[in-house]
């Protein structure tokens, strides 16, 4: 376990295929035969609006038939936000739930080649979630 516990999670989730992270429930409920704890999914997407997706916005001319079938059969949030714009702070409050202009970036986003922003010992989302049982990965 890491030494420091954020207040609070902040979980915003745009259904998209930019960057995500998949979480399994390691066990099977031996009487339901299905996972006994829920799979998570958070997909966050650059440059993507809640309109971008049919489920959401049935007049969107961008057929999205699997995120559809996600939007559907999990759970939908509709009230998320962000403390930037741009992608390195808001991937880095996704996975920590603090605010990123706390750290050494003040401003802008990351760079090519640049160390890490989460530093080795920070508690991330995947971290809680392996606590709880799952198994995580970053694509």
């Amino acid at each position: 376990m890491r030494a420091e516990h954020p207040n609070h999670l902040v979980i915003a989730t745009f259904l998209a295929l930019v960057f995500s992270i998949a979480a399994c429930g390691g066990t099977m409920d031996p009487v339901t035969a299905r996972p006994s704890q829920p799979n998570v999914l958070l997909i966050l997407a650059d440059d993507m609006g809640v309109a971008s997706v049919q489920a959401y916005h049935p007049d969107s001319g961008i057929p999205t038939p699997n995120l559809d079938r996600l939007a559907t059969e999990g759970i939908r949030f509709l009230d998320a936000h962000s403390g930037s714009a741009v992608c390195s702070p808001t991937r880095y409050g996704l996975l920590t739930g603090r605010y990123a202009w706390r750290t050494r970036l003040k401003s802008g986003v990351l760079k090519q080649w640049e160390p890490p922003l989460i530093a080795e010992e920070r508690l991330t989302i995947a971290d809680l979630l392996r606590e709880a049982g799952y198994r995580t990965a970053c694509f």
